[in-house]
């Protein structure tokens, strides 16, 4: 790129930064939204300046129709991102199964009480369904440092759900 296209192009987006962002300011819900909307407008803008039109009007409505398909992809993510966490909480709420007994509280809270290696063993194991070799495997133990961690651990449960009940 030659200096005088470089010099064409900054002017470009420094002439429609500031009607850029209240473009995007008046379309989305925070100020840092708009922000980070214009800095992804003017980084298209900039991977594309070898289609910079010649006169400043034409490059104002070339950056807008930047901007217009920036905001479209926005909306598109927020839209997705909706439906994906509507779907984890429609899963969450199934996989917990039936309501939670006392006792199936004093389990989780006696297991989440474990020190972290045995922790996550036991959860790989009970919660998760594997064996405790695959188990292993996951934790990059050997099997043999998995049992005897499984063994301290059923120990401490055992003493924990004996004190709560």
């Amino acid at each position: 790129m030659r200096a005088a296209e470089t010099a064409a192009a900054r002017a470009a987006l420094r002439d429609a930064s500031k009607d850029l962002l209240a473009y995007f300011v008046r379309r989305v819900t925070t100020p840092e939204d708009a922000a980070d909307l214009l800095g992804e407008t003017m980084l298209t803008a900039w991977s594309r300046i070898d289609k910079l039109p010649e006169t400043p009007e034409r490059q104002r409505m070339w950056l807008f129709v930047i901007a217009a398909h920036t905001l479209s992809n926005h909306r598109r993510t927020a839209q997705r991102r909706l439906g994906l966490t509507e779907r984890l909480r429609t899963v969450l709420s199934t996989a917990a199964g039936p309501a939670d007994t006392e006792g199936s509280y004093a389990v989780r809270d006696a297991v989440l009480r474990l020190h972290e290696a045995q922790r996550e063993l036991v959860m790989l194991v009970h919660w998760e369904g594997f064996t405790l070799v695959e188990a292993a495997e996951l934790l990059g133990l050997n099997a043999s440092t998995a049992r005897s961690r499984y063994a301290a651990a059923r120990a401490a449960l055992r003493e924990a759900l004996v004190e709560a009940f």
